[in-house]
């Protein structure tokens, strides 16, 4: 079954739109949702949340419509971001007496376990609690309903190496019984390229490509050539940086030519959000 099928989602505002935004994320992974600021990343969460009315497009979570079944499917939705900078005098434990009154499955003795798991002390305020202890709190706060999916936006910006890789570990652990999906929005690629199962990439409020990681990095290459192999491929690349040796460009393994003899390399993550990003200054 699927944990997450987005089916077309469009949204206009009046300098920005989400065009046919598709997505399919299988129950028991790890979905990076990659692309730059301003690509579009938000807006499909909220449009998924039912945070924003959409123009059109559709919209299941665990095989149910979000928009008939809104109410029910977000009691088994965990929503995280980067931080929690809301009622920041308040001590954790009395954030968590209002929280939890808004879910009919809260469960008492899973959040206890989490806040020994992640060494919250529920004492302290919020205002106290570090960047990646905001993270883990809310965290909590989501497992702690029964979530069968995460939507993390943006969860480990500002955090250190060694709090990042801790949490990415957290998320492994969560998907690995099967039950629990996560859909990771983030800027950070590295983070996805140590987690992530299948890569969604938006550009411009439209999708460029989902699908598993791998397979998503290897339908790329990165070429390295002279100035002279630039000019043979200079219209097949999807963008390219010259230098005092020649060229780097990245381009549809599709439309690479083994005949070339131009060195190939499979990009990661991060080289492929920045080809794609020089391409609209090409283009300027």
């Amino acid at each position: 079954m699927l944990a997450l099928d987005v089916r077309n989602l469009n949204k206009k505002y009046e300098k920005f739109q989400l065009k046919d935004v598709s997505l399919q994320l299988e129950k028991g992974y790890i979905m990076g949702f990659i692309g730059a600021n301003g690509a579009g990343k938000t807006t499909t969460i909220k449009s998924i949340l039912n945070m924003v009315h959409i123009d059109g497009g559709e919209v299941y979570v665990l095989g149910k419509n979000m928009a008939d079944h809104e109410l029910e499917l977000k009691q088994g939705i965990g929503y995280a971001l980067g931080g929690i900078d809301f009622y920041t005098r308040s001590k954790v434990k009395t954030l968590t007496g209002v929280i939890k009154k808004f879910y009919a499955h809260w469960d008492d003795a899973a959040y206890s376990d989490y806040l020994r798991r992640f060494k919250l002390d529920e004492n302290k305020k919020i205002a106290e609690l570090s960047i990646g202890m905001k993270v883990k709190y809310s965290l909590a706060l989501a497992l702690s309903h029964g979530a069968k999916l995460l939507i993390l936006d943006e969860p480990t910006s500002g955090l250190d190496p060694v709090a990042r890789d801790d949490l990415l570990e957290i998320f492994q652990q969560l998907v690995s019984d099967g039950e629990i999906s996560i859909l990771f929005s983030t800027h950070i690629t590295s983070d996805l390229e140590k987690c992530a199962d299948f890569i969604t990439f938006i550009e411009n409020g439209q999708i460029v490509r989902s699908a598993e990681k791998e397979e998503f990095k290897e339908s790329y290459l990165l070429l390295n050539g002279t100035a002279s192999q630039l000019n043979e491929v200079k219209e097949r690349l999807i963008s390219y940086k010259t230098n005092s040796f020649g060229f780097t460009g990245l381009i549809h393994a599709g439309d690479y030519d083994p005949s070339s003899g131009i060195q190939t390399a499979t990009p990661n993550l991060e080289e492929i959000m920045i080809y794609f990003a020089k391409k609209e200054d090409l283009h300027v």
